[in-house]
């Protein structure tokens, strides 16, 4: 689940007493719109967009106004406001209204997870409020640290003073900054981002660090994020109906993790491992419908429903099925393949037979005995098919996939409909 946007972001802020923009929601009156404007000045609109939309800044999809007349015509803008990212429309549903902050700096701050380091990390630089990406890597700090110390305020000074920050700035970071690891830690984020934090003078002199902007993504299967009493469905718009369907089969057992990257995709891939997953997301490209991973020695009933919503969305459009992962450690792989060729068996005698060519990649514990049972169910549909043991190269059994897609397209799949009895 990801989260965008000051509405839920300054709610959860207050849970650690990090200050933030006085924000309203699309259900803001007339009345409280006058009331923020005369406590702020001016007034930001902005769309609101379930789950994680960035660069809408860029895309125009910011207002502003000093006076209720002309937020209301921004409401009326950006109300249901579509927005393309990462080649995927989004439609918005409401808009917020953010005081303004002034200040003179702006801080980017952000904790995540290192697979570098094998710890958190923070980045951080007082050149916020723009793409941190376009800054060069001496005006960034990134600092692993310790998570059974968790983040200390000198963690923040050290990179700071590295970046040779003003000094102003230095102490209400440090003092304000490390409440942020409170909330990262114990409310199952995988990561959390404030850009901008505008540091606005305070009424005692000091500068105060106020948050303008929130980004998080929260890990479901970890049971805290629960306890931030966000609603079930805050995050559900942003996946399809097969990406849900399979959601709800999330357990303590086995992964069931689904992304869709082409609705016109004609190679869909049963991925077991996030190796495998990365490897053979990446040299698919547009290709594969789906990203996937469902490794953790599913049970038998489990990966049986699995199989059943993937083969049920994407099998009809598809030239190739392709079950591919690296050796496994634990993964009964017999159990796996025997609920995958009975799903398979299931959904032929449901639908009907398709043209389909199965190709095969995998190693571990009781594979010739999962192959075998594969073997035999695929003969029995009469689906071409070829498998490659733990022994063969990844990257070969991808371009041999991928060799086998051009095929079908070329020719094959009507030919394989043809001797399946397909009009």
């Amino acid at each position: 689940m990801q989260i965008t946007g000051m509405y839920w972001g300054a709610k959860l802020l207050r849970i650690v007493e990090f200050p933030a923009a006085e924000v309203l929601g699309p259900e803001a009156s007339a009345d409280q719109i006058k009331g923020l404007i005369e406590r702020h000045g001016d007034v930001f609109i902005k769309p609101m967009f379930k789950g994680g939309v960035g660069k809408k800044g860029k895309a125009g999809l910011l207002g502003r106004a000093g006076d209720v007349g002309s937020a209301m015509k921004e409401k009326a803008r950006l109300y249901f406001a579509e927005h393309f990212h990462n080649n995927t429309l989004y439609k918005a549903e409401g808009v917020t209204f953010e005081g303004a902050v002034p200040a003179e700096n702006e801080i980017y701050f952000s904790i995540t997870d290192s697979t570098e380091y094998r710890a958190p990390i923070i980045t951080i630089t007082h050149y916020g409020g723009m793409d941190v990406e376009e800054l060069p890597a001496e005006k960034v700090a990134r600092i692993p640290f310790d998570p059974l110390t968790g983040l200390k305020g000198f963690v923040i000074s050290t990179a700071l003073k590295r970046l040779k920050a003003p000094r102003e700035l230095i102490s209400p970071l440090v003092q304000y900054l490390p409440k942020l690891w409170d909330l990262y830690h114990h409310y199952g984020m995988t990561t959390l981002e404030l850009n901008p934090i505008r540091m606005s003078p305070g009424s005692n002199g000091r500068l105060l660090p106020v948050a303008c902007d929130f980004k998080c993504a929260l890990d479901e299967d970890d049971p805290n994020w629960k306890r931030l009493g966000l609603p079930a469905d805050l995050d559900a718009s942003s996946y399809s109906d097969f990406e849900q369907e399979v959601n709800q089969l999330r357990t303590y057992q086995g992964q069931s993790d689904v992304y869709v990257i082409n609705e016109q995709g004609t190679i869909t891939a049963m991925t077991f491992g996030g190796g495998a997953n990365a490897l053979v997301t990446e040299l698919l490209g547009n290709s594969a419908t789906i990203s996937s991973d469902f490794g953790g020695n599913p049970p038998y009933a489990k990966m049986h429903d699995i199989s059943r919503i993937v083969y049920k969305h994407w099998l009809e459009q598809s030239n190739v099925l392709f079950i591919i992962g690296g050796k496994a450690n634990n993964t009964d792989i017999y159990e796996t393949f025997r609920a995958m060729a009975d799903a398979l068996r299931d959904y032929f005698n449901t639908y009907g037979p398709r043209p389909l060519y199965v190709v095969v990649g995998r190693g571990g514990p009781n594979l010739i005995r999962g192959m075998g049972y594969l073997r035999d169910t695929l003969d029995s549909l009469g689906l071409p098919y070829q498998m490659f043991g733990h022994d063969s190269a990844m990257s070969e059994v991808v371009s041999f996939a991928q060799a086998t897609d051009l095929w079908m397209a070329g020719g094959g799949r009507e030919q394989l409909a043809q001797r399946l009895g397909i009009s």
